[in-house]
């Protein structure tokens, strides 16, 4: 359903949200130090890693990765804390449309949607930069990084991994 919603592509994966870091080992393969995990999130970077045989088979059953966000945003980690399992996760838009940072420049979806809490605003609403979304990483090759999305944190999440960290670009 949230496919049909967004009009996204159905071979574009889905991330999962979580609420802690420690979270991230039961539905993933990490072939990283715990370190680095705690250096990007919570924050705006989503980690693509390995899934384990505990992540639900029909999220993105056409791939062998899956993404792992952990916001830094109280309302939505305490949302995944409570959950039993990992929340599916995507922005609450139009697919290829700009990202929204408040329920209200989203009204549009509102009539399709079950339900709608408003936990605040997810970004500083006058900064373009919270519009890229999240800097998206593929950390599933030991060593190696590929940057699959720059969005919003590219500069800082690179120079985590590639000084503190010593992992070289996948086309290296």
């Amino acid at each position: 359903s949230i496919y049909g919603l967004k009009g996204r592509n159905g071979r574009k994966p889905l991330a999962i949200c979580l609420g802690d870091v420690e979270h991230i080992y039961r539905y993933c393969h990490v072939n990283v130090p715990d370190e680095l995990l705690r250096d990007l999130l919570p924050g705006p970077v989503t980690l693509v890693l390995k899934r384990s045989e505990e992540l639900n088979k029909d999220l993105n059953p056409f791939t062998s990765l899956v993404g792992v966000r952990i916001p830094n945003h109280p309302f939505i980690r305490e949302l995944a804390r409570a959950c039993s399992g990992p929340l599916a996760l995507t922005s609450a838009n139009i697919s290829s449309q700009a990202s929204t940072l408040t329920v209200s420049e989203f009204q549009d979806l509102w009539p399709q949607l079950s339900l709608v809490i408003d936990g605040g605003p997810v970004g500083d609403v006058q900064s373009p930069e919270c519009r890229l979304g999240s800097t998206v990483v593929d950390l599933s090759v030991s060593g190696k990084y590929t940057i699959i999305r720059p969005g919003c944190a590219l500069q800082s999440t690179v120079e985590i991994l590639r000084q503190k960290y010593g992992l070289v670009p996948e086309s290296s």
